[in-house]
């Protein structure tokens, strides 16, 4: 039996027995102590991404929101993840929302949130991947605190902080937890954000004479004329690429709305984030770097997002419900979808199906 049916049979009977915090506690913990029953796959050549100056061993990251506080990045790597994404980190430490502030949607393999950028801070974060031993690829999702008085100072102050840590950067705007944060993608907003995000790592890049890559992470509910703005300041700019999407306050897809407030995160949100991640594509054009995110929990949905024009893809909710096995899953999974397809690469899947996703209506929010 594998990693993953184990967890299915055992492991899931546990966490989910567990508050939805206690148990991201638990995994935590589990993945620290190093006695998790999963090891890595067989490395697949065929599988590896090159994109925005990096070379991924694979496709599949751990989306930014498990590992807030870089607490097991190099632990990810090691249970199979191509790489991992640590964050949202603000600058000073903040506990976010009032608990209860996570509900699982079983029947539906989704989840609503509204944890609000809880984590320890910069110095936190700085501390532990400054004591990293492993060499794998660490993106850090950098925010503004809650109370911040410029945030877009925040985010400049995120990435001057670990501009020499960081293997790439992720620009998170697009959580509906903090109030206003979403207003950073109105065009105007928007262009001061990256402008000023912009000339901090040209001063950085001088210094330390290193380039580290720029995403921005943009959510799902969105029109296409404000998918059109943010875009075009995306290439202004001169980003390395987008991150398609965070979670999504549509109630759409789901069985029973529990009338939580927060973002919808798992399968349902499968759909709508593949189609504005095809209309992304169609956009910003073949060569930038583009990861979907949102329902991915198979090497089915793992490979929708790359036909869709994803050169990576990321998960998080998926691995609640499916557990630590899941990487191994979906990279084995898609190796043997090459065979299937009889594919050279990954890379000769990328894009496939981006016209058909793209031609598709953004549902309504």
């Amino acid at each position: 039996m594998t990693a993953g049916r184990l967890w299915e049979s055992a492991g899931r009977w546990l966490t989910f027995r567990l508050e939805p915090e206690a148990a991201h506690r638990m995994a935590i913990a589990g993945l620290k102590s190093g006695m998790l029953p999963v090891r890595p796959a067989r490395p697949d050549p065929r599988l590896q991404v090159m994109t925005a100056g990096l070379s991924f061993p694979n496709p599949l990251g751990m989306a930014a929101g498990f590992d807030k506080d870089a607490e097991v990045p190099d632990e990810l790597i090691g249970i199979g993840f191509g790489f991992a994404e640590v964050g949202t980190t603000t600058p000073k430490p903040q506990p976010g929302n009032p608990r209860p502030r996570v509900f699982r949607l079983m029947a539906d393999r989704a989840v609503i949130n509204r944890l609000g950028f809880n984590n320890e801070g910069h110095d936190a974060a700085f501390g532990r991947l400054v004591a990293r031993r492993g060499r794998g690829i660490v993106g850090i999702n950098i925010g503004a605190n809650k109370d911040a008085e410029d945030r877009i100072a925040d985010y400049v102050a995120g990435l001057r902080r670990f501009y020499t840590l960081a293997s790439y950067f992720t620009i998170n705007i697009s959580s509906p937890n903090t109030p206003g944060l979403r207003d950073l993608q109105g065009r105007e907003q928007l262009a001061d954000l990256l402008s000023r995000i912009a000339e901090a790592r040209t001063a950085e890049e001088e210094t330390h004479k290193r380039t580290v890559p720029v995403l921005l992470k943009i959510a799902p509910d969105i029109t296409e004329k404000g998918l059109d703005d943010i875009v075009a300041e995306v290439m202004d700019k001169s980003l390395d690429g987008m991150i398609v999407s965070n979670t999504t306050l549509s109630r759409t897809g789901i069985s029973a709305d529990p009338g939580e407030a927060g973002g919808l995160s798992g399968r349902p949100l499968f759909e709508r984030s593949t189609v504005v991640l095809a209309k992304t594509r169609e956009r910003i054009g073949p060569l930038k770097t583009l990861i979907g995110v949102g329902g991915v929990d198979s090497a089915e949905t793992a490979l929708g997002k790359i036909e869709a024009g994803a050169d990576l893809v990321q998960l998080y909710t998926g691995m609640i419900y499916r557990g630590p096995g899941i990487a191994n899953e979906i990279v084995r999974g898609l190796s043997a979808d090459l065979d299937r397809k009889g594919a050279a690469t990954l890379a000769d899947l990328k894009g496939t199906k981006t016209k058909e996703w793209a031609a598709k209506a953004i549902p309504p929010a």
